[in-house]
């Protein structure tokens, strides 16, 4: 007879009669799991770096409403960090994200440690090929290969139904797709909109790092992706609306540094030369502005108009 031991934190029964249970150790964790299926319940994962926001919840809640239970990691991933980048002081605020996921019922908050997720000698990583390597990946050389290695482990960890990420990260998405496409993982992805502060700003964890005069001129990013919206609309060739783009934000930027700005696939990233709406291209942003560097993108189709888009994402996080 074996005794099993199973170190679990559980949070207070939230509203919904709820409790939010943690586990840092991985056969912990898929012990749940089996027992969760075994009972044939459906599960949904968001993975998250933690500093949660509307945003993250959003996909939590996305999940509640097709899983019938919702995993979230929380997992500062080193790898996917330059070695001049923010892992340092990328914000950890675990008891406040619990209390959040609390809030909005999710069943499990998996919490592993870098020895959990990268055991001693662990050195296999994932290479994407070019997408990893353009725009994004461009700047941040190994970026992707962090992602979509720490990416493949936790969904082998957790083996969700449904596993979900936000639009804001969209070539993040990218590449994650063509990692379960191509490395066979029986797993859908669902991809929820961005959400929005009330005045356009892409919800971020580094938006925390915006002094009020940076967080002003964050505007700039979502004002010129509306700009270059707005041009391909108009019908004018897809570099003419970049180039009107790139006026568009030198004119308005005070302090703001754009690294680039363009029309993309959103499947594969590569730049699109022409519009036509039965299909969607993906406006892309990045820019620095004072010490924070942010990204954000929008969709343009005939199934979103300007106004329609905004109306849809901006969430009024007071």
């Amino acid at each position: 007879m074996f005794l099993v031991i199973i170190r679990v934190v559980i949070c207070p029964k939230n509203k919904r009669g709820y409790y939010l249970i943690t586990y840092s150790n991985i056969s912990e964790l898929r012990q749940w799991l089996s027992s969760s299926r075994k009972a044939g319940k459906t599960i949904g994962f968001v993975p998250t770096m933690g500093a949660l926001h509307e945003g993250h919840l959003s996909l939590v809640r996305a999940s509640k409403q097709e899983c019938d239970l919702t995993i979230v990691s929380i997992f500062v991933n080193p790898t996917q960090f330059g070695p001049t980048e923010d892992f340092s002081k990328y914000p950890r605020t675990t008891g406040e994200d619990a209390t959040l996921l609390e809030g909005v019922a999710a069943d499990v908050l998996f919490l592993p440690t870098p020895s959990e997720i990268y055991p001693e000698g662990a050195s296999t990583s994932v290479d994407v090929g070019e997408i990893g390597t353009i725009f994004e990946g461009e700047i941040r050389p190994t970026h992707f290969a962090g992602v979509a290695t720490v990416v493949a482990s936790l969904l082998n960890i957790t083996q969700p139904d449904i596993t979900y990420f936000g639009q804001k990260d969209l070539q993040q998405v990218a590449v994650l797709k063509k990692m379960t496409r191509d490395l066979h993982f029986p797993i859908k992805i669902s991809v929820c909109a961005t959400v929005r502060e009330s005045d356009g700003l892409a919800m971020s964890s580094r938006n925390r790092y915006l002094s009020p005069e940076d967080r002003n001129e964050s505007l700039l990013l979502n004002r010129t992706l509306i700009h270059v919206e707005t041009s391909i609309r108009s019908g004018i060739s897809l570099s003419d609306c970049i180039l009107s783009g790139k006026k568009f934000f030198a004119e308005n930027a005070k302090t703001a540094k754009l690294d680039y700005l363009s029309i993309v696939s959103p499947e594969t990233f590569q730049i699109s030369s022409s519009f036509n709406e039965s299909e969607t291209v993906g406006v892309i942003i990045a820019a620095k502005v004072g010490t924070t560097r942010l990204i954000d993108n929008i969709l343009v189709s005939d199934e979103n108009s300007a106004s329609g888009r905004i109306t849809s994402a901006v969430t009024n996080a007071s």
